[in-house]
């Protein structure tokens, strides 16, 4: 499905209209930059369809209903809590709720007459930002939908190609083989704090990936330092599954009390450290993966119950 971006508008304040501009910086996991409406909300920037616009009183400018985002040729009632679409070549916005209750008339209900935000427009959150203008185009696509992951290898002596790889196809081999879950990424780096960090970074503003799971650099060795590159780049540490992954690995051997893997959330994305021997890695993923899409469905954040007219199906993780 493929559209048009007629406008761009934002406000100071909200519940007024909002005018139009030339050029909107959209910002991950915020919304657009200078508008009213952006904040670490589910309701980040908000579309209505300039066919419906036009079916009301005509001679409304756009922004007339506080919407951030006018779009034609591109049905928005096609579009099921969870999606995501491209706007423009860069920014990824997520359907996070359809319609809302208004309690009391705004400002917007009494100089337009009637606001049909409530009952035709969307909200979604943006998942990887940009920049967008007027004309742009605005598309879904497929391969942003379902769980998207990333694997990371962490190893001085794989990344100079003096040892093969073997855990991070492992990863790959289970997730394709027990998770509905696409691999979008996958790269080995060396035992780098900052270069560690800059691909998580990456992985999960850029690549959008619901979950990014690493393997290597979990131990006590001084170059082991993937737990403190992880922990500089989420915003929430979930201990259980690592907890989970180590008492996993307690019943084979004692040497998994050595493990320093960490798990965490960076906005939507869940990042999963694990060692770096192939079976450790196979029985730290096996003691999680049954919960895994659960954890991915709960960190996107997106309520059943959002918004007065959602016709809402399961969301579809976070997650670009």
């Amino acid at each position: 499905m493929k559209g048009t971006v007629v406008a761009v508008c934002t406000s100071r304040k909200k519940g007024e209209s909002k005018d139009p501009i030339d050029r909107a910086c959209f910002v991950r996991g915020f919304g657009i930059e200078n508008d009213a409406h952006a904040g670490p909300t589910h309701r980040q920037v908000s579309l209505l369809e300039e066919e419906k616009i036009l079916q009301q009183e005509k001679g409304l400018k756009p922004g007339a209903f506080g919407e951030n985002i006018i779009v034609k040729d591109f049905g928005l009632d096609a579009l099921s809590i969870g999606q995501r679409f491209r706007l423009g070549s860069e920014v990824i916005l997520q359907v996070t709720q359809r319609g809302k209750e208004c309690h009391t008339p705004c400002r917007i209900y009494y100089r337009a007459g009637r606001c049909i935000m409530p009952e035709f427009g969307i909200f979604t959150r943006v998942i990887r930002g940009g920049i967008v203008h007027p004309l742009d185009g605005v598309s879904t696509d497929d391969t942003l939908e379902g769980i998207r992951y990333a694997v990371l290898t962490v190893s001085d002596r794989s990344y100079e190609r003096k040892r093969p790889d073997l855990s991070g196809p492992a990863i790959t081999n289970l997730m394709d083989l027990s998770v509905a879950a696409k691999r979008v990424a996958y790269e080995i780096v060396p035992d780098e704090k900052t270069i560690i960090a800059q691909k998580l970074v990456a992985f999960a503003d850029r690549e959008a990936c619901d979950l990014i799971i690493t393997t290597g650099g979990t131990g006590l060795s001084p170059r082991d330092v993937t737990p403190e590159a992880t922990r500089s780049i989420i915003d929430r540490e979930i201990p259980g599954l690592a907890e989970l992954m180590r008492a996993k690995g307690l019943i084979h051997t004692p040497s998994a009390a050595l493990s320093r893997g960490i798990c965490g959330l960076r906005g939507q994305t869940l990042v999963v450290n694990l060692p770096g021997s192939t079976q450790a890695v196979e029985q730290g993923l096996q003691s999680i993966l049954p919960i895994l899409p659960h954890a991915i469905e709960i960190a996107s954040g997106i309520s059943k119950d959002c918004g007065q007219n959602n016709n809402v199906q399961p969301a579809k993780p976070v997650n670009v």
